[in-house]
């Protein structure tokens, strides 16, 4: 089965509890200590991949170099281990049984009857090795999402079981993630709860080695005693993951807790001395910033921060470079279409217009880049963003005045954004879009060469529409600028408005390749713009001190 070493992550009491951080975080300890790690998420919703789901339901749809549309914890895998993942490792039950029924269809089952154990379960425990050896990696974290006790988890859970008999002994060992809940009248913290979770783990044949509770405040000796009875588990394999200022101080807060010299315990790797410095300068600019800078993210799903995940950690990132903290205010873009934008949008020192899809809030989007545009307020356009900031120009600059997507209006008589000629004709929408990493040429002296430094980049895409060639040449005419273009040079991908201090908008999501330490260049380029705008500076000076992220499709 390979020789990697295998880290499950459950969760109990409720889903969101912050195993994706715990999971994250254990990655980075074992990086610290020189090892190499890659992780793995199972969601065991029936949907074969994230892509068809409503962000309020679910968060964002996170998009790998190699076209996954995956749950939002692949990119926190990514930005915290600053390793890209494939889509092979985010694992669904729909997958699973898609995979399994195609198998018994072909009579690859030899007439036998096909059951949840073995058949389902061997699935996946081979989509799990086979994602730690594509990784050839020392530990593989599997991150089993839901809670302990869901009936959809269980299968997962028992292939978990099943996989720590058949590996050898200290080749996998589990950790428990639980909440343990404060009460508001008391302060007291319970944790029955946690207990609870538990039980019910062990009573499906998994004794956690590990539990770590999510907590308000670092446990108390006598709680942690106390959790460490009834989950049968040594007082020192008891470990607090508290509310922190940023999830990116949460790997060192854990192993100065002694959960780095657990984990190798039960693996039995070698307990080297981690080495935090790398890291602490790359989290030390997050966390004491010398300037704040306000930012509105105009969207349709503001009422779930979580929808722009991506988009909030890329904004982040770009801040700590800047050396400023970014305060971001999400703004419903519903709301603009009744009030306007200059009420709401006046106290912005930047503005950004994220991706999305439907009609839904579009002119609300629309009136934002308007405002962007005529008062001069750095802006930055991704994917949808990128198309309605064609359409704003279209309308008002370019004298098109009925102008749009033809996604908003089919009838519109300025179609200067439309369906991509290989999406006519295609009925299904789950994985049909352009999805992944594609080659983006970029034109040199423009403000798109400046901020990359390269005449070709590889950027993460999730669209079905694009700029309408035929309509190109109106709109270049009246003074709107594509700076970066496909090998093809027929698919416009980036455009800039020169003469505004910085108006700039991507068709892809380069939010999907930003790091800690190492900020997306159009984030960089539009926080830069709004601090250096707030502080008086006549002109944008783009100073890079960071290697822009470029790497191929996986």
């Amino acid at each position: 089965m390979g020789n990697s070493k295998f880290v499950f992550v459950t969760g109990g009491v409720l889903s969101s509890v912050g195993k994706g951080s715990v999971t994250a975080s254990i990655g980075k300890i074992l990086q610290a200590r020189g090892y190499e790690v890659t992780a793995t998420k199972i969601d065991p919703y029936l949907n074969f991949d994230s892509g068809t789901m409503n962000p309020y339901m679910h968060g964002e749809v996170f998009v790998t170099e190699d076209g996954g549309e995956t749950d939002l914890d692949i990119g926190s895998y990514e930005r915290m281990l600053d390793r890209n993942v494939s889509k092979g490792h985010s694992i669904t039950t729909g997958q699973i049984y898609w995979k399994v029924i195609e198998m018994e269809r072909k009579g690859e089952f030899l007439g036998k009857c096909v059951q949840i154990i073995p058949h389902v379960t061997d699935e996946i425990k081979r989509r799990i090795v086979e994602a730690a050896e594509n990784g050839k990696v020392d530990v593989s974290l599997v991150e089993v999402g839901g809670t302990v006790g869901d009936i959809e988890g269980a299968p997962f859970l028992e292939a978990a079981r099943q996989l720590s008999l058949q590996l050898p002994a200290r080749d996998t060992t589990f950790v428990h993630v639980a909440l343990v809940p404060v009460l508001d009248s008391t302060g007291e913290a319970k944790s029955k709860p946690l207990q609870h979770s538990v039980q019910e783990l062990r009573r499906i044949g998994i004794q956690p080695d590990i539990v770590i509770a999510r907590t308000r405040n670092v446990l108390p000796g006598e709680l942690r005693a106390k959790i460490a009875l009834f989950a049968s588990v040594p007082e020192d394999s008891v470990f607090s993951s508290p509310n922190l200022p940023s999830i990116y101080l949460l790997p060192e807060s854990l192993d100065k807790q002694g959960l780095g010299s657990k984990v190798c315990e039960k693996l039995g790797l070698e307990d080297r001395k981690p080495d935090w410095r790398p890291w602490r300068r790359v989290v030390k600019p997050l966390m004491e910033p010398r300037y704040r800078v306000r930012i509105s993210l105009v969207g349709k799903y503001a009422g779930l921060a979580d929808s722009y995940m991506s988009v909030l950690e890329a904004l982040r990132h770009a801040g700590g470079v800047c050396n400023a903290g970014v305060d971001v205010e999400l703004v419903e873009a519903e709301e603009l279409e009744e009030s306007g934008a200059s009420e709401r949008l006046r106290a912005s020192d930047g503005i950004i217009v994220p991706g999305g899809f439907g009609t839904r809030g579009a002119e609300g989007k629309v009136k934002a880049i308007e405002y962007a545009r005529k008062r001069d307020v750095p802006f930055l356009g991704v994917c949808f963003g990128f198309q309605l900031s064609v359409v704003e120009f279209a309308r008002n600059v370019a004298l098109m005045g009925s102008a749009n997507s033809t996604e908003v209006d089919p009838r519109t008589p300025y179609p200067v954004i439309d369906l991509m000629a290989e999406q006519k004709g295609i009925g299904s929408l789950g994985a049909t879009m352009r999805l992944g990493a594609s080659p983006v040429v970029v034109e040199k002296g423009t403000l798109a060469y400046k901020l990359y430094g390269r005449e070709e980049i590889y950027e993460r895409h999730r669209h079905r529409y694009e700029v309408n060639p035929s309509l190109k040449g109106r709109l270049v005419e009246r003074g709107l600028r594509f700076s970066g273009y496909d090998r093809d040079g027929k698919r416009m991908e980036i455009l800039e408005l020169p003469g505004k201090f910085f108006f700039f908008a991507t068709q892809y999501h380069p939010e999907f390749k930003s790091r800690p330490g190492r900020p997306d260049p159009a984030y960089y380029g539009f926080v830069k713009a709004a601090l250096s705008k707030k502080l008086g500076m006549k002109a944008l000076k783009v100073s890079r001190g960071f290697s822009y992220a470029a790497s191929s499709a996986a």
